[in-house]
Order: C-alpha cells, then structure tokens, then sequence
C-alpha cells in the first residue's frame, strides 16, 4: 500500500505491530516494576543519560529509585549461561543532558542476553530495521561499529579518544583539525582520523571505499569483515537499502563492545531507536555472557502527528440494516492486516476517505 506521513498509527497498533514482529522470532514478554533499587544505578551511572533520579525510601529503609533504564534491569534479571530473548513496553524516567525537569518517556524494544552468537546480531540489526518500517516507509538506520572507531584511533595514535569521539559526534572537522595541530599529527594521520567524520553513505558503498583502509590493523580489519557480513545478511534479505554507515552514531566505548546503531525517521530531529552490543556494560554488572539490543522511544513518534491529515481512514465500509455483517467484519480485518486504516459506517456524509465500499444489503461496489 501507499503511505501517508502524516496518517501515523496510534501507539496503541503500533506497539501491537512490533510484539506480533518480536514473537515470530521468539522473543518473550518481559513485566518489570516502576522502580529498581538505587544502587543499582549508581553501579552503572556511567550508561545511563543522566545521573539524576526520582528516588525515596521503602518501609526497608532501602533508597529505591523510578526507572530511568529499562535494559539494566533486564541484564540485572538474567542468569549466567542463560540465552534469553525478551521485549518490553515500559515507561522510564529521566531528565536529558542539561535538563532540570524529569519526563516519563514510554519505549518499546527487546534485548537479547546470553551465548550470543553471529546470527543473534544480525536478528536483532534486521528487527531494527524491520521495526522502524512498521512505523513508516521513510526511515534510515544508521549503523557503526565500535572497533573500527578503535581501530582507526590506535592507527593514528589518538592518545585523547573522548575528545575525537567528541568531535566525530558531532561532525565537526574543525575540531578535528585543531586536535592534530595540537599533536603534530602528520596529514595522513589526519586524514585517516577525518574519515571518522567525513564517512556516511549506503553501508556497501561505503564498505567498498573503507576496504583498503582496514587491512592493516587486526581491529579494524576484524570489524570491517564483520560489518560487511551484517550487510550480506541483510542484503541478502532485502533489508539493506536504507541502511547507512555512519560513524557519528553515538555509543559509550565503555560499553558498547561491537555493532551500534541509530533509527530515524522523516520528519523527525532526533532518532527514534538507540541500541547495539553492549558486552562490556553486562560484563561490568558482573555478567559473563553477550547482549545487544534497542529500545524505540514512542513519545518521539507524536511529532509525527502534529499536521493535519487529509483522511479520517484509509477505507470506509458502508453499511446498513441489510448488511452481511459476516463479510462486513471479514472485509474490515482483511483490510487492517494490510495494514489500512478502517471505518464501518452507517453514514457516509462527514467522513473523509481515499476509498469507499458500499457494503449496504450484502452489495460491493
């Protein structure tokens, strides 16, 4: 079908959407509390956005904390040896970098934990992508790759990676620059750390022109084959169009061990779905086990809804007394798992739709 930016599904079939799409490929349900104990937290401050929490005491006298992460208390739940698959649908509460307010933002995603192994990477990459397509046709899923970062900084012998990672963040060449004068970085040196900055297009043209530049580090040359099997996987699957490489895509490389990726969607300033591996995050909990993940931030997707739209629905079924209510009710979900839009009507004045069927007296148009 032909979509329509501005007739976004409401949260409610878009949530039911992506639970239908995460238990095909067997992952579970996961109902967690509102609230985690605060150590926990503390522990692992450094993964979260912020540091600031809505805390209070329980009748313990335990300081207990409203979540501000959904993924520390799955990684927190989990069993050693044990491969687990689950999805959530949860609220979380935090405040954003150089905010004084809290907000409550609602996030559906799934985290896979356990003995991970090339095929679990690649699952939940495609489920992504295959995620931000049942939201709308008009996205990008930004990916990178923790050690190609790596490598092309211990080539160039970055003795400051927080500050390049800075600048790689934010695209900014200028800062770049002022950094290798400062080292007396020589211009190839320069140059290969620019391709940190400069690098963003379709994931296999750009693998094509970073090729002769991962051969010789055994980090970067690992990390580049490893991105390259990520997009024959998805290209085999017809899952790679809108798949860029991009290594502004942010990720804590205290955390984040591999494939890191970022969602985003027309129309839209900020990205929708974060995630990525994050072993060194699970092994600092204590955990000896792999896990990668995302998580879509719903709130972000009432943006979306903010112009007016041209049509009530995509189709309306009109109907009377003398209807078959048997074709009726077939016709109507028939029609919605195509994923359109429906209104079964008695009237037909008022309402506002691409297509009608008349369905009065058992007739169709």
């Amino acid at each position: 079908m032909e979509f329509d930016q501005r007739l976004l599904r409401s949260e409610e079939e878009t949530i039911y959407r992506l639970r239908g799409l995460y238990e095909g490929c067997g992952y579970s349900p996961f109902k967690m509390s509102k609230f985690e104990e605060y150590d926990l937290y503390v522990r692992s401050k450094d993964f979260l956005v912020s540091e600031r929490m809505i805390t209070f005491t329980d009748e313990r006298g335990v300081l207990m904390a409203l979540k501000p992460d959904v993924t520390l208390s799955i990684v927190k739940s989990t069993r050693d040896g044990e491969l687990r698959k689950v999805y959530y649908n949860e609220s979380v509460y935090r405040s954003g970098k150089g905010e004084e307010g809290f907000q409550e933002i609602t996030q559906t995603g799934l985290e896979c934990i356990g003995a991970l192994d090339f095929y679990h990477i690649y699952e939940v990459t495609a489920l992504a992508v295959e995620s931000l397509a049942c939201i709308s046709p008009d996205y990008v899923l930004d990916v990178s790759h923790a050690g190609l970062v790596l490598g092309f900084m211990e080539a160039a012998g970055v003795e400051d990676p927080p500050r390049i990672m800075g600048a790689v963040r934010e695209k900014n060449l200028a800062e770049l620059r002022s950094y290798c004068r400062e080292r007396g970085l020589s211009a190839t040196v320069g140059a290969l750390l620019e391709k940190l900055i400069t690098t963003y297009g379709p994931m296999g043209q750009v693998l094509e022109e970073l090729a002769p530049l991962c051969v010789g580090g055994k980090k970067t040359r690992e990390a580049w084959e490893e991105v390259k099997r990520l997009y024959d996987l998805l290209q085999a699957n017809g899952l790679a169009e809108k798949v860029y490489l991009d290594f502004s895509v942010e990720g804590d490389m205290d955390y984040y061990s591999g494939i890191v990726f970022r969602g985003f969607l027309k129309g839209l300033p900020r990205g929708v779905l974060s995630g990525g591996q994050y072993d060194k995050m699970v092994e600092k909990m204590g955990k000896r086990c792999g896990a990668i993940g995302f998580a879509i931030y719903l709130n972000e997707l009432e943006r979306l809804d903010a112009a007016p739209r041209d049509f009530d629905a995509d189709v309306l079924l009109w109907y009377d007394e003398a209807s078959d209510f048997k074709h009726l009710s077939q016709t109507a979900a028939k029609l919605r798992r195509e994923g359109r839009r429906v209104l079964a009507r008695r009237e037909r004045a008022g309402v506002r739709t691409r297509e009608t069927l008349d369905l009065r007296g058992g007739a169709e148009e």
